[in-house]
């Protein structure tokens, strides 16, 4: 049975629709035989479309950490034999690549962030347009809801949350407000909160703009869900089970996630810690990784007007490179390892 109360059921959601499909999907195939990851499933948009892309011996490993989209996934499973999903957190890629055997693949995508039906959903909590309970956990079965989390933390404490994770200029006023509807019991919904961060901005900023609780959902979500944790630990496993010439591509939804993206990515294309007067690397510390999209791709003027949630989506590219790629790009062209 579902830990989410049935008080808030709410199935009138939209259909999901991929973010940068197309564009996401072009980035990762470099061979239709070979082995991809999609490490956030969701509703199966972008995994739907790789399995069209790839041949009868390409094959396609999903992850997700809500039940209802693994539901979705195995589903897919039993109509395309080609495909398979994992009911994990994508923190655990490593280890269930190797377990698998998968040591090296062809491509590896992540669409971060939660999807139109988690969204939509009123019992799941993560929308302030929909009234439901302080959830916001992308597995219910797994770990503390929000209202739980804000039992024992300070002020302080969630203004840091609500800043870090949010870039929310008010998260001050906002933690403060929160903490004081919990204790004066008026903190019960998602409703309530909605109406502590409303009120808590000043009123010259409460309607110009996006909705002054928009950051703070966004930052409690992540919170609730450990996403930075789990983001550094998959980036981390994506990389390294690349096969030379494999490509990375991430979809992220704001820029505290688009920022560590970039500099997870960054850390493997120029992890050289040498002054830069040095004349060559003397640190040894080689890329493994080059830039295809340093610069974020993003969604056009028609699939925003067609889905207006793809308006903040920001899509990097990266290519793990070879041995010669990297020693190239370490010591210049005229390197010569002594090799004919």
């Amino acid at each position: 049975m579902s830990l989410v109360s049935d008080v808030f059921e709410d199935h009138d959601y939209a259909e999901h629709i991929p973010v940068l499909r197309d564009e996401f999907v072009e980035a990762i195939i470099t061979d239709p035989d070979g082995q991809y990851v999609d490490c956030t499933f969701g509703r199966g948009g972008h995994s739907r479309e790789l399995l069209a892309r790839l041949s009868e011996k390409g094959r396609l490993l999903a992850f997700d950490r809500d039940t209802e989209a693994v539901a979705e996934g195995e589903s897919l499973a039993r109509k395309d034999s080609r495909f398979a999903i994992v009911h994990a957190d994508f923190a655990r890629l490593g280890d269930i690549l190797d377990e698998r055997g998968w040591h090296q693949v062809s491509g590896i995508g992540f669409d971060l962030g939660v999807s139109s039906p988690q969204v939509d959903n009123a019992a799941r909590g993560f929308s302030f347009q929909k009234n439901g309970p302080l959830d916001m956990r992308m597995d219910v079965n797994e770990g503390k809801p929000l209202s739980q989390r804000l039992e024992r933390i300070s002020e302080s404490e969630l203004a840091n949350v609500i800043y870090r994770f949010g870039d929310e200029r008010y998260s001050r006023s906002i933690a403060k407000a929160i903490l004081k509807a919990k204790h004066d019991g008026v903190l019960k919904t998602t409703s309530d909160l909605e109406n502590a961060c409303f009120h808590a901005v000043p009123k010259k900023a409460r309607h110009s703009g996006a909705h002054p609780a928009t950051r703070t959902f966004q930052a409690l979500r992540i919170w609730v869900n450990e996403e930075m944790d789990q983001i550094d630990a998959g980036m981390s496993a994506a990389m390294s089970h690349l096969k030379p010439g494999g490509h990375l591509a991430v979809i992220s939804f704001h820029s505290g996630e688009d920022r560590r993206i970039r500099d997870l990515i960054e850390t493997q294309v120029n992890p050289c810690k040498c002054p830069p007067q040095l004349p060559m690397c003397v640190c040894g510390k080689m890329p493994s990784m080059r830039w295809l999209q340093k610069k974020p791709v993003r969604p056009s003027e028609d699939e925003v007007a067609h889905n207006p949630r793809s308006r903040s989506s920001l899509m990097r590219v990266a290519q793990r490179l070879t041995e010669a790629e990297s020693k190239l790009v370490t010591w210049g062209p005229d390197y010569d390892d002594g090799l004919c």
